[in-house]
C-alpha cells in the first residue's frame, strides 16, 4: 500500500502520540519479559517500521505486547537462554507467514470467546503477580536470580512473598505515585484536557523527577541503579549494532524452542486478529484489514525480530487506539513512531537509564488490572454456565501450572495447556446443549387422553441418540405420541433407526399410538429408503 503524503499534518502528531504511549509500554514489557530492554525497543522499532509498511491496516500499531509477556518470561526460564528464545521468536514468525499462505486469517473466528476471555484474564493475573517484587524493591534472591511472588515448584516456596517482607522504600513510593497518576489521568476532566499526553508517560517522568529529588537531598529512599532502566549506551555505530542479539541457531534443534515458537505463533495470531477487528471497528471510515496480509506482515516483522534480538510482536489495541483518537489517516503515522523510537535509543538513552523499574511496574500492574478486572468475571457469570465453565478452566489450569506450579513438568507451558483444556470444555459444553436442545419434548392433556408431541430440532446428529432414546424409552404405555420433522433439514441415519425400531416393537409392546409427521419431506436421495420405512 502507498503512503499518501497528503496526510502528513494529522499523521506525524499522531506518531508523536504513538511513541510517547509506546516508549514506556515497550520498556515495561521488556521487564514483564525478563528480556534485555533494548529487545523490547528493538520489538517497537519492528513493529512500527517493518510491520508498519507491510500491513494492509491503515491505522493499527504493532510492537510488544503484554499478552505475550507472561509467556515469554516463562519460555526464557524454561530454555535457559535468550539467545535460545529467539530462535523460538523466528519459527513463530515463519509460521505466521506459512498461516497467511493457508488463509488462515479468519482462525480466531474458531476459537469461543470465552477461551480467549479466560486467556486474557490468566495473563493478567500472571502479570500482576510478576510485577509485585518490582513494586516493592526486592527482585532479586540471595543468589541474584530474579524472584517471584509465587514461584514455580515446591522447592522455591522458601521465597513465596518475600518482596512483602522486604520493601524498599523509595521503589514503593514511586510505584504508587505511578499508580496514582495513570489513575487521575483517566478521570475526564483530566482525560478530555490532557487526550494526546498519556498517562503512563506522565507517570515515567514523575518517577524520574522523585528520584532525583532524593539524589539532590541525599535521601535514604534514593532508588539505585539495580532498580532503574539499563540500556547501553553507543558510542560509535559499530558499537550501537553489537548491541544486537544473535539467536544460537542450536535452537531450532531444541523441542522446547519448537514448542514455544508454535504457542507464540497461535497466541500472537489471535492477539493480532482480534485487535484488527476491534481497530477496524474504530476507524472512521470503517476501512476493513485484510488479516491474511496482516498475518503476513506480522510473520516477516516476528522473524527479523528473532534474528536480531527483538521480543515476539502483535498488532497492540493500546497503542492502535492512541493513534486512532489523535487523528491519524494513514500508516505514516506508524511508520514515524518506529522511527523515533530508533531515533530515542541512539540519541538519548542516558535518559531512559534514569527511569526507575518501579514506575515500569506500575504501568504492568494497571495493564493487568484491566485484563482481570472483577467485572470481567461479573460478566462471564452473567452470560451463562456454557460461557463461565470454559472460561473458569482456561484460567486454573493456566494460573495453577504457570503462577503456583502445581504440576512442574509443564512449567512454562500453562497457556499452551489452558487453551487445550479451555477448547475442550467449550466442545464438551456445546455437546451437552446439542444433546439438550436435539428436541422439544411437548405433553398436553386432552379429555381422550395423553398426547405427547416431540419437536426435532434443525439438525439431529448421532450425539442426540443417547437422549431421544432415552426419552422414548420413558414414554408412558398407553399414550400417543407424535414425533414432527417438519422443521428438521437433517437426521443421522442412526436417529432414523432408532425410531424405526420404536414404531415397529417398543411403541406396539406398549400399546403406543405413534404418528410420525414430516419425515418424508425431509429425505430424498439416499436416505429416502429409510424415510419410507418408518412410514
Amino acid at each position: 500500500m502507498k503512503i499518501n503524503t497528503s496526510y502528513l499534518k494529522s499523521d506525524l502528531p499522531s506518531g508523536l502520540v504513538v511513541f510517547l504511549v509506546a516508549l514506556p509500554l515497550c520498556l515495561g514489557i521488556s521487564l514483564a519479559s525478563g528480556a534485555p530492554f533494548f529487545s523490547g525497543l528493538i520489538s517497537g522499532i519492528i513493529g512500527g517500521i517493518v510491520i508498519g509498511s507491510l500491513s494492509g491496516s491503515r491505522l493499527s500499531v504493532s510492537g510488544p505486547a503484554a499478552g505475550l509477556a507472561a509467556l515469554v518470561l516463562a519460555a526464557i526460564t524454561n530454555i535457559g537462554a535468550f539467545d535460545l528464545f529467539l530462535c523460538a521468536v523466528f519459527i513463530a514468525g515463519i509460521l505466521q507467514v506459512l498461516m497467511s499462505v493457508a488463509r488462515l486469517g479468519g482462525i480466531a473466528n474458531y476459537f469461543p470467546s470465552s477461551v480467549i476471555k479466560g486467556l486474557l484474564t490468566s495473563i493478567g493475573i500472571l502479570i500482576i503477580a510478576k510485577q509485585i517484587p518490582h513494586a516493592f524493591g526486592y527482585d532479586r534472591d540471595e543468589k541474584g536470580n530474579l524472584t517471584e511472588l509465587f514461584p514455580f515448584g515446591n522447592e522455591d516456596l522458601h521465597e513465596l512473598l518475600q518482596p512483602l517482607h522486604h520493601v524498599d522504600a523509595g521503589v514503593l513510593i514511586i510505584c504508587i505515585v505511578s499508580i496514582l497518576i495513570m489513575l487521575i489521568w483517566e478521570k475526564p476532566f483530566i482525560k478530555k484536557r490532557m487526550k494526546f499526553i498519556p498517562g503512563a508517560l506522565v507517570a515515567v517522568i514523575v518517577s524520574v523527577l522523585i528520584n532525583e529529588l532524593f539524589i539532590a537531598s541525599n535521601s535514604p529512599l534514593v532508588v539505585t541503579a539495580d532498580h532503574l532502566v539499563q540500556i547501553k549506551a553507543a558510542k560509535s555505530p559499530g558499537e550501537f549494532f553489537s548491541f544486537f542479539t544473535l539467536p544460537d541457531f542450536n535452537g531450532f534443534l531444541n523441542s522446547k524452542v519448537i514448542v514455544t515458537g508454535i504457542m507464540i505463533a497461535i497466541i500472537a495470531s489471535l492477539e493480532t486478529l482480534l485487535s484488527i477487528e476491534a481497530i477496524d471497528n474504530l476507524d472512521p471510515q470503517r476501512r476493513v484489514t485484510n488479516t491474511n496480509r496482516e498475518l503476513r506482515a506480522q510473520g516477516i516483522g516476528n522473524a527479523v525480530s528473532g534474528l536480531i534480538g527483538g521480543l515476539p510482536i502483535t498488532s497492540v489495541i493500546v497503542r492502535s487506539s492512541a493513534n486512532v483518537h489523535a487523528g491519524a489517516q494513514s500508516k505514516l503515522s506508524t511508520i514515524f513512531h518506529g522511527f523515533l523510537l530508533l531515533t530515542t535509543i541512539i540519541a538519548i538513552p542516558g535518559l531512559l537509564n534514569m527511569i526507575p523499574l518501579a514506575s515500569l511496574a506500575a504501568i504492568l500492574l494497571l495493564t493487568g488490572y484491566k485484563l482481570c478486572k472483577v467485572a470481567i468475571f461479573k460478566q462471564v457469570i452473567k452470560n451463562g454456565k456454557y460461557q463461565s465453565i470454559p472460561f473458569f478452566v482456561t484460567v486454573f489450569v493456566i494460573i495453577g501450572i504457570d503462577l503456583l506450579g502445581l504440576y512442574p513438568p509443564l512449567k512454562g507451558e500453562g497457556l499452551l495447556v489452558g487453551v487445550i483444556a479451555g477448547l475442550f470444555s467449550a466442545f464438551g459444553a456445546i455437546l451437552h446443549g446439542n444433546l439438550k436442545n436435539s428436541y422439544f419434548f411437548h405433553k398436553d392433556q386432552h379429555q381422550e387422553g395423553d398426547i405427547i408431541k416431540i419437536r426435532l430440532s434443525e439438525e439431529v446428529s448421532f450425539l442426540n441418540k443417547a437422549s431421544i432414546r432415552e426419552t422414548l424409552d420413558h414414554l408412558p404405555a398407553n399414550s400417543s405420541v407424535v414425533i414432527d420433522a417438519s422443521q428438521t433439514d437433517y437426521i443421522d441415519f442412526d436417529v432414523l433407526e432408532l425410531i424405526k425400531e420404536f414404531r415397529d416393537i417398543k411403541a406396539p409392546l406398549k400399546k403406543i399410538s405413534l404418528r410420525l409427521e414430516g419425515f418424508r419431506e425431509v429425505y430424498k436421495m439416499e436416505n429416502q429408503i429409510h424415510v419410507q420405512s418408518v412410514h
